[in-house]
């Protein structure tokens, strides 16, 4: 059997959908596990990180089950629709990618640590998909904070690529991107720790089983 399946492709801005100024939808004041507020301002000293992994369910609870995570929210990034809902994302006409925002205390775990756990957290090698789940509101996405957050994603990339390249992965196709001008627009209610709230459910994330070399060993050139 032949499934007539359009490719992904990501929107330009002029066939983006509009959105508008304000959400349809609130967000919860609290982390249902950590118990912080999800929404900033966040304390002085913490740092922000926004990545994008395929399904956020998942790729949410990676991140708020490390340490040094002071919270974790999800929503849609790297797109145009302003204030976009779930459905409007997964139509493909926003541009967003599904990305958790890990906010994090740089003095109990560093953000070299949380590329690692991205990185071996999904197959980054998938463009408009992560497994089974197929669109561009799947793809791979680092935004980053400062230069320094760029450089060491640049850097975490690159040392990946050789391992996965040595174990016969293809190239990846993550997008590494300034958050600035990226803005990310927190999803519903019912996506923040949905894994939390419902633990048997649905969790597409899944890495390449190769190790990440970052924080264990420098790579050779």
């Amino acid at each position: 059997m032949f499934l007539n399946r359009r490719t992904p492709e990501l929107p330009t801005p002029e066939q983006a959908l509009r959105g508008r100024p304000v959400p349809e939808f609130t967000v919860p004041s609290r982390h249902t596990v950590l118990g912080n507020p999800l929404v900033g301002p966040y304390p002085e000293g913490l740092e922000v990180a926004d990545f994008a992994l395929g399904c956020f369910w998942g790729a949410e609870r990676k991140f708020w089950q490390t340490e040094g995570v002071w919270t974790t929210l999800v929503g849609y990034q790297g797109g145009y629709t302003e204030n976009p809902t779930y459905e409007e994302a997964c139509s493909g006409l926003t541009g967003h990618t599904e990305a958790v925002r890990v906010v994090f205390d740089p003095a109990v775990v560093s953000y070299e640590e949380l590329l690692k756990l991205f990185w071996e957290s999904h197959n980054p090698t998938q463009g408009f998909r992560q497994g089974n789940d197929v669109g561009t509101q799947y793809r791979s996405a680092i935004y980053t904070h400062s230069p320094a957050q760029a450089a060491a994603a640049d850097a975490s990339r690159e040392a990946y690529q050789k391992v996965l390249t040595a174990s016969g992965h293809k190239e990846i196709t993550t997008e590494i991107l300034l958050a600035d001008g990226r803005p990310f627009w927190p999803a519903e209610a019912y996506h923040q720790q949905y894994l939390d709230k419902n633990p048997g459910g649905y969790c597409g994330i899944g890495g390449t089983g190769v190790s990440c070399p970052i924080g264990v060993a420098p790579v050779e050139g």
